[in-house]
This record gives structure tokens, sequence and C-alpha cells, in this order.
């Protein structure tokens, strides 16, 4: 497929590639889809897939799909888990070639964060992502940056572990107003810009514990800790001020 994408010229990414799990046969790709990334509230009985590049001939249903995100380097950064996949009408033809839209009347599994749509694009460039990035985005993102940064981190076939080099790590509480803006920034801290260590206790858990990588950080200092403090509730500081104190871990707070 890339070399077909590399002939049709501008592209636009990421590309959704739909696809049978089993046998890898792709039934649609697209440079966008409509109706994915919802709230759960929000679902309408269809997805459409925009501007897309390849049609599957023949097969155009499967209980069993799944859906890459492909960067513009033709590597896979992120996959949904979809299931029930039913491809239905298509609209005409662009000049180029390209099918405009196929509408999927059935659909399986979607993404329950919206803004993910937005923010897709941006890791799918092949510019690499700058230290405090998701910081720059509206605070009510973080939950979906979270979501791609594990996404991404597990598409790229990498373990819930540490990786970055060092033993101390070191959180500023001044821009950490929200429990997914922790997870963020304690990824970044731990694995780089885009890193992942944990969405939630129990995957902090899984890091820490992790006998893969480089092991859990000997000290993570957290600075302007009573600023986090004014955002975060007493009951999530606690648990994982615990778990890192249980995992041998030295949280320093400052």
């Amino acid at each position: 497929m890339a070399s077909e994408l590399t002939a049709a010229g501008k592209v636009d990414f990421p590309l959704y590639v739909v696809s049978d799990e089993e046998s890898g046969r792709v039934l649609v790709a697209a440079e966008g889809v409509e109706g994915f990334f919802v709230d759960p509230e929000e679902e309408s009985p269809e997805v459409a897939f925009l501007r897309t590049h390849e049609v599957g001939k023949g097969r155009r249903r499967t209980e069993d799909a799944v859906m890459a995100v492909m960067n513009r380097q033709q590597e896979k950064i992120g996959e949904y888990l979809v299931g029930r996949v039913v491809l239905g009408y298509t609209e005409v033809e662009e000049p180029g070639g390209n099918i405009l839209r196929v509408a999927c009347p059935v659909f399986g599994n979607r993404c329950e964060h919206p803004e993910a749509e937005s923010i897709w694009p941006r890791w799918a460039s092949g510019i690499a992502l700058e230290k405090g990035e998701w910081l720059r985005w509206p605070e009510s993102y973080q939950g979906a940056w979270l979501h791609v940064v594990q996404n991404f981190w597990f598409a790229s076939n990498r373990r819930a572990a540490r990786y970055g080099e060092g033993e101390v790590f070191h959180l500023d509480g001044r821009h950490i107003a929200t429990k997914s803006g922790f997870y963020c920034a304690l990824g970044e801290a731990v694995n780089g810009p885009g890193g992942y260590f944990g969405s939630n206790l129990d995957a902090l858990a899984d890091c820490l514990s992790s006998t893969s990588g480089e092991g859990p950080p000997a000290r993570i200092v957290w600075w302007n800790f009573e600023a986090s403090q004014r955002s975060l509730d007493r009951a999530f500081l606690d648990s994982i001020t615990e778990l890192m104190r249980e995992c041998s871990v030295d949280l320093t707070t400052r």
C-alpha cells in the first residue's frame, strides 16, 4: 500500500486501515473516519470512511476487524479492536480516483475519546514530539492524549516498563491538574516525550513491578507538590504514595 499512496500524490495522515484480524485482508483504508471517535452517549448508527484509498473487493464484512492508525512513514502507531464491520454504500469517486465516502451502517466498538481524532494527526506527522507538548492542548484533552499515548505504546510493541535512562525522575506539580495529567507527566518523565508509564493505578503497578526494561525508577521527585494537592483529591495522592512505597520507589515531594 505504501507505493500506491506515494503514487497517489498528497495524502493526509493518519491513514485508517481496517482489516480482518485473522486473515489480514484489508476492507478499507481511508484518510478520515467519521463517527468513530465519539462520546458513547452520542453514537450514531453509522460510521463512514472518508477519502478512501482502498476498498476491499468481494469481501465487505467481518466479525473481527481491527483498525490500524498509520503515520506518514507507513508505520502502525495505533490500533483499535473494532469487531463487526459491514461496508455499505459508497459515494461518487473524486477526480483522482479515490472514493469520497464509504458508509458502515453497522459498526462494532468505537473510541470513547472524541478529542483523540484531533490528536492522532499530530502523532502521525512524523515530527518528533517535544517535552511538555501535552500541555499545549486544552486541559479537557488530557484524557484523550493519555489514551493516544497508551495506544501508541502498545501498538508499537513496547511493554509496560521503564525504558528511560537514569535513576531519578522529576515531575513539576505546577502542571499536574488532573489525574490524566499526572500520568502524562509521569510517562514523559520516565520514558521521554510521548512516553507511557501507566494510565491508572493498576497500570502503574504493572509498570513499577515489570521485569522488563530498566526496572522501576529508584527515585521520583515531585516538585511544587502543593500545587498538585490543590487540584488532585487526597485519596488519589495517598494511593500513589502508597503504591510507590510498596514498589520501593523513593517518592520525594517538594
